[in-house]
């Protein structure tokens, strides 16, 4: 199931949505991100690192979307980290009496009744500030932002080069913003996590999108780039022109555009009601 894409770095990719599971190989067994979102997928992964003597000593989820904080019982009981405010988020999920149901209606239906979801979501959220992931290998670096969801982070895995960057950097997916609430500014917020990306690009040659394909080279700050001047478009009204969306989008994923579509509303309402405002607030 899986491919080597740096020394000790490993990817697998779910067939339906280009989900990234990575492994990274340390002292006595594996760090696993983001780990899968089908039953079988996940029991395949568990087997065939238990056939090559690698077990899983530590997880990771980048940030609290459905498909970031699954779990399947053979992968083990080894802990499973994420950000505070991912655990957070998950554990009020949880908290709700009826969060299976609702959890259920929330997935594609070509899977969900092959998605596990007893184990969702049960993160244990490091301490804010938190710089690295603790676990016996390579030193993986904690990069918490703003963007896209709660307690989102990306992870830099200094030794080899590489960052894993959540839902953040796809080839297939355009910026994903936060829902808006009274508090938030999610299209500031996206922008904050990717000068936060920026300011790692010098240290990695690889990145790993949480869908998509491995972008090495310059692509990576391509993808930074192209991931900027759409949420600019975005929120200067402006026909982005993204090669995601559109005519130019790839065969199977036209689809994207619709996400695009429900975005250029939501941000056109929220500027014409700010545009509004301003005369009062003069």
């Amino acid at each position: 199931m899986l491919t080597q894409i740096a020394e000790g770095v490993l990817v697998h990719q779910s067939e339906l949505l280009r989900n990234n599971t990575v492994v990274v190989r340390g002292n006595g067994g594996v760090l696993l991100i983001d780990p899968g979102i089908t039953g079988d997928e996940m029991a395949c992964l568990a087997n065939d690192l238990r056939e090559s003597g690698e077990p899983v000593v530590a997880g990771f989820s980048t940030h609290p979307d459905w498909d970031h904080v699954l779990w399947h019982p053979e992968l083990g009981d080894a802990p499973r980290f994420g950000t505070a405010r991912c655990a957070a988020y998950t554990r009020d999920v949880r908290s709700k009496a009826d969060w299976k149901t609702r959890a259920a209606e929330g997935l594609p239906p070509e899977i969900a009744e092959e998605t596990p979801l007893d184990l969702y979501g049960l993160i244990t959220g490091l301490p804010a500030g938190t710089a690295r992931i603790p676990w016996d290998g390579p030193e993986v670096r904690i990069v918490e932002h703003p963007a896209h969801a709660p307690g989102h982070a990306a992870l830099v895995i200094e030794e080899r080069g590489v960052l894993v960057a959540g839902d953040m950097l796809s080839d297939v997916f355009i910026p994903m913003l936060d829902d808006v609430n009274d508090t938030n500014d999610p299209i500031e917020e996206y922008l904050a996590g990717l000068r936060l990306l920026e300011a790692v690009a010098d240290d990695v040659e690889i990145v790993i999108p949480g869908h998509g394909s491995v972008g090495r080279g310059d692509r990576v700050r391509a993808r930074m780039h192209q991931d900027r001047a759409y949420v600019h478009a975005l929120r200067d009204g402006r026909d982005p022109g993204d090669p995601r969306i559109g005519p130019s989008a790839e065969p199977g994923w036209e689809w994207v555009s619709d996400i695009h579509e429900g975005q250029r509303r939501r941000f056109a309402e929220r500027t014409g009601r700010r545009q509004a405002e301003e005369p009062a607030n003069e």
